[in-house]
């Protein structure tokens, strides 16, 4: 009889929804059930639609199947709704653990809808804290209640700006426990190696103080921190409750990772000495990922993530000539360097493909980034112990027979340390401006005008001079990047910077970007009238001169609101910007291009 009711129920689940895949079964002999079969998906380009919507469209068979039967999409804009149909015709069991094997998504909502009508909704994803989850697992999962020999369908909504991959999988408590003993088991090897390579050549570094050994054992870190965030461990484990840490840390890891890699391949294959074009190509490289790293802390993720991505590919192959060029001519140590750097290689491509939709994911695809790097690590600690011993040789060599030669070796080494000290200097002075400067614009940004900000205000206060404060803020700047582009845009911003410099700098002001559009002045030792004149001069520049871009004239306007701070007063920064913006928003509802004051401006 069990039998012929599952055969009815999924006749009438056929004849009911024809244009749906057919129902995932589960049984007694079902112990899990990996979903892609019986989804179907429908993209929301948006990301407005509801979910009664979308349980509209399935019903309406306006779902599609998944391309070539895969659930990874690469990087992708919107949001993808996924829906299948269950029937759990388990005699004993009726909850089951929806896993979603893939740990980097920012937002999954989960829609059961049971045949009685009632809707149960639950939310995962990095975006939220840790806790939100199920149970405390590395992946997005969820608790569903089946009810026996009953049709339950499913609707999964995803969106996120890394790579959009949706491998669901329905277990049995029993059987995620068993997967998940082996699935640690295989990752704490993993990381049980690298920790033991780090420490491992921690020691020689602290012994040998060879750079070699300092930049793998950073190599070995950057790595395992990209590892803990890409399975997911860094979340559960590191910052739970920091979904911002949870998105921002794969891009910085990735950064560390590269730039420590890259610098180790400068060491180790000597291509200060050996080959100085790939040398400053190599510097090149690490400087973008310096670049790409700070940039992670303020930009947005698909932003830096994706050239990062990209630029994976192009850097490991730069580094594999190298290899060969050095074999060549002779330089034993590449060969293990060779054999190390074709397995991270071969496994950073496969995950590399999967995060773009160009290979399906499996066991190879998914853990061969892993695998790869873990004999990597292993045979780079054999090709350093391997250099070394050469290098100990050589160096014994030349002091038994020349002795002089190895004086004038000492002299070029401590030479060059004395450069890399020196440039170490100038890239911390690069480094510190670049973070007091917004990149775009090249005005301050806006942590150090709020120090330079309350420096002003000391100082006024000690010589009872007013402060004049301005907020601009540009008019209907979306429509100027809708109609022009957003290169348009950011030239439009540039002008405005250096408008804003070329015509307050004369008063002694100091401009910064406040933030996307908006930007803020503070003019020292002036009164409220000759403030609103200097805004009105502003304003009148501002909309008086277009902005000169790929042959065209964009015309742009501004809205400014002023506050003048006077002496003992006792306002703080973030009064007196706050009583700046009510005037700006002030100014925008007047109609937009015109300069509008706080109430006591002349106080």
């Amino acid at each position: 009889m069990r039998v012929i009711s599952v055969f009815l129920a999924l006749l009438l689940a056929a004849v009911g929804y024809p244009a749906l895949a057919q129902p995932a079964l589960l049984d007694e002999q079902t112990d899990l059930v990996r979903l892609a079969p019986h989804l179907k998906y429908a993209i929301d380009p948006d990301g407005r639609d509801d979910a009664a919507a979308m349980f509209a469209r399935a019903g309406r068979g306006e779902f599609q199947p998944l391309p070539n039967g895969s659930s990874t999409f690469g990087f992708t804009e919107g949001a993808y709704w996924f829906h299948a149909e269950i029937f759990n015709s388990h005699a004993d069991l009726q909850r089951w653990l929806l896993v979603l094997h893939y740990p980097l998504l920012d937002n999954v909502d989960l829609y059961l809808r049971y045949p009685n009508g009632r809707v149960e909704h639950m939310a995962s994803g990095d975006s939220l804290p840790f806790s939100a989850r199920s149970i405390r697992y590395r992946h997005p999962n969820f608790w569903l209640e089946l009810p026996q020999r009953s049709r339950v369908e499913l609707m999964v909504r995803v969106s996120s700006r890394s790579s959009l991959q949706v491998p669901l999988v329905l277990y049995t408590p029993t059987a995620f426990a068993e997967m998940e003993r082996d699935s640690q088991f295989g990752i704490g090897l993993f990381y049980g190696i690298l920790v033991a390579l780090f420490f491992y050549n921690l020691v020689l570094w602290l012994s040998l103080r060879d750079a070699s050994h300092f930049w793998y054992m950073l190599h070995v870190a950057g790595f395992g921190l990209v590892m803990l965030c890409l399975n997911g461990l860094s979340f559960e484990y590191l910052w739970p409750n920091s979904p911002w840490l949870a998105n921002h840390s794969i891009p910085l890891s990735m950064a560390i990772s590269q730039i420590a890699m890259h610098q180790f391949c400068r060491t180790f294959l000597e291509l200060r000495d050996r080959l100085p074009w790939a040398n400053a190509t190599s510097l090149a490289i690490i400087a973008f990922y310096v670049l790409m790293g700070l940039g992670s802390l303020v930009l947005e993720y698909r932003t830096v993530v994706l050239p990062m991505t990209l630029a994976v590919f192009p850097g490991a192959m730069f580094i594999l000539a190298l290899t060969f060029i050095s074999i060549r001519r002779g330089y034993a140590p590449a060969k293990i360097f060779l054999m190390a750097w074709g397995c991270l290689l071969l496994g950073t491509a496969l995950y590399a493909s999967v995060s773009f939709g160009l290979l399906p994911k499996t066991f190879v695809t998914e853990y061969g980034i892993q695998i790869g790097s873990a004999l990597e690590m292993i045979l780079l600690s054999f090709a350093l112990a391997y250099r070394y011993a050469r290098l100990r040789s050589e160096n014994e060599t030349l002091v038994r027979e020349h002795n002089e030669q190895l004086e004038r070796h000492v002299a070029r080494r401590t030479s060059e340390l004395s450069t890399a000290l020196e440039q170490l200097a100038e890239a911390n002075q690069r480094l510190r401006e670049s973070n007091r400067r917004d990149a775009l614009t090249g005005l301050f940004n806006r942590r150090h005008f709020r120090d330079l900000f309350e420096h002003q205000m000391h100082h006024a206060a000690e010589h009872r001079q007013t402060l004049g404060v301005l907020l601009i803020d540009l008019d209907h700047f979306k429509r100027v990047n809708d109609t022009h582009g957003h290169l348009a845009g950011d030239e439009c911003l540039r002008w405005l910077g250096r408008c804003l410099s070329d015509t307050l700098s004369v008063h002694g002001a100091v401009v910064a970007r406040f933030g996307g559009e908006e930007f803020v002045a503070v003019v020292p030792d002036i009164q409220g009238d000759r403030l609103l004149h200097l805004a009105e001069q502003l304003r009148v520049r501002i909309c008086s001169e277009p902005v000169r871009y790929a042959g065209s004239n964009i015309g742009i306007s501004a809205s400014i609101g002023a506050f003048a701070l006077h002496p003992g007063s006792g306002i703080g920064v973030d009064e007196a910007l706050h009583r700046a913006d009510d005037a700006l928003y002030a100014a925008k509802d007047r109609g937009r291009n015109c300069v509008h004051a706080a109430a006591d401006i002349t106080g």
